[in-house]
C-alpha cells in the first residue's frame, strides 16, 4: 500500500507553506522518494533546493479531469514514491475523487485563512464541508484580528465533532482555552473544580478574568501564609509540576477570609470563594483576588500535586 497524505483548502489558504513545513522536518525526511501531486498553482512556489534535498518529484495536474486513477498510477510508475502527497485543488469536487485501489490516506488536512473562512463558508459551504469530513487536522492560519474564533470552532465541529482544530497568527500557534473547551460550567451557580479543573481555572483566569469576575468557585487547596501578606489574606493553591519533576510551582490567588490567623501553613482546606479583580500589592498591579465564602478543613487529595507536562 502507497501511504498518501491529503492537503485540502481552497487557493491561498496556507497548503504550500504547511507542505514546505512538513518537508523540511527531520522525521519526514526518510528514506526513498516523495511525489508531491500539486492541482494548482498558488502565489507560492515550492524551493527547488528543498525539493531536491528532500528527494521530492513535484508534478502539476491542473484540470480536474485529469486527475484520474490512470494518470495517478502513471505517475507512481514514473517516480516509484515511498510516499505520496497531494495538495489537493479545494474547488473541486472531492467526493468524486477517486485513487488508485492501493493508495492509503495515511492523513487529511485541511488549511483555511481565518480572515476569509466566513466568505467561503457562507458562500461555498458544501465544498468546504467536504474537504471538512475526513480531516484529522483542520489549521487555521492568519488568525490575526480575528476576535471570534470561538464561533469559527462551532462551525467546525458541526460538520467534523472528532476533527482537532488549530489556530495559528504571525507567532505561531494560538494557545487559547476555548469557552466550550473549559471541563466545567461557567453558568453553575457555584463552579466546582477538580485537579484538572483547578490548572486550566488558574492559567485561564490569568488570561480572561472577565468570565470569572462575580464567579462563585469551590475547590481543595494547601494554605499558604506569607509573611507579608496583609491581615485577614492568605493564598489558597496547589503545586503543581510544569514542565518536570524538578519544575514545580505553588499556583494560587490570594484570598481575602477573616479567619485566616486560624490556618495554618500547609493545611488542607476546601474552600468556597468568590472571583473579583482587585489591585494587589504583590501583583504590582490588578489581578484575581479571592473572597472567601466559607473555608472548611479537609483531607489532602488523593494526587496532592497537579501537573501540567
Amino acid at each position: 500500500m502507497k501511504s498518501v497524505y491529503m492537503i485540502n483548502g481552497f487557493l491561498e489558504s496556507g497548503k504550500t507553506e504547511f507542505i514546505t513545513y512538513t518537508l523540511a522536518q527531520p522525521y519526514f525526511q526518510v528514506r526513498g522518494r516523495t511525489l508531491l501531486i500539486l492541482c494548482e498553482e498558488g502565489e507560492n512556489e515550492y524551493d527547488e533546493n528543498l525539493l531536491r534535498m528532500t528527494r521530492t518529484d513535484l508534478e502539476l495536474i491542473e484540470d480536474e479531469a485529469d486527475f484520474s486513477t490512470e494518470k495517478l498510477i502513471e505517475l507512481e510508475k514514473k517516480h516509484k514514491p515511498e510516499r505520496i502527497i497531494i495538495e489537493y485543488n479545494g474547488m473541486w469536487n472531492y467526493k468524486a475523487m477517486k485513487l488508485p485501489w492501493h493508495w492509503k490516506i495515511e492523513q487529511q488536512i485541511t488549511t483555511i485563512d481565518a480572515s476569509t473562512f466566513p466568505m467561503y463558508f457562507t458562500n461555498m459551504k458544501s465544498l468546504l464541508a467536504e474537504q471538512l469530513r475526513a480531516s484529522e487536522l483542520i489549521i487555521f492560519n492568519r488568525c490575526d484580528g480575528v476576535e471570534d474564533l470561538g464561533s469559527y470552532k462551532r462551525n467546525i465541529k458541526a460538520i467534523n465533532p472528532k476533527a482537532e482544530i488549530v489556530f495559528e497568527d504571525a507567532n505561531g500557534e494560538i494557545n487559547e482555552i476555548m469557552e466550550e473547551d473549559l471541563p466545567y460550567d461557567l453558568k453553575a451557580s457555584v463552579i466546582k473544580l477538580n485537579n484538572e479543573g483547578y490548572g486550566i481555572w488558574y492559567l485561564d483566569s490569568l488570561e480572561h478574568l472577565g468570565r470569572y469576575e462575580g464567579k462563585t468557585v469551590q475547590f481543595t487547596a494547601m494554605v499558604l501564609k506569607p509573611k507579608d501578606f496583609p491581615k485577614d489574606y492568605f493564598v489558597p493553591g496547589r503545586m503543581a509540576m510544569t514542565c518536570c519533576a524538578d519544575d514545580m510551582a505553588f499556583l494560587g490567588f490570594a484570598c481575602e477570609y477573616d479567619k485566616t490567623e486560624e490556618l495554618s501553613d500547609q493545611q488542607w482546606v476546601k474552600v468556597t470563594a468568590q472571583v473579583s479583580k482587585e489591585y494587589f500589592a504583590d501583583y504590582q498591579g490588578e489581578g484575581p483576588v479571592l473572597h472567601a465564602l466559607s473555608v472548611e478543613r479537609t483531607k489532602a487529595p488523593k494526587e496532592e500535586i497537579i501537573s501540567f507536562v
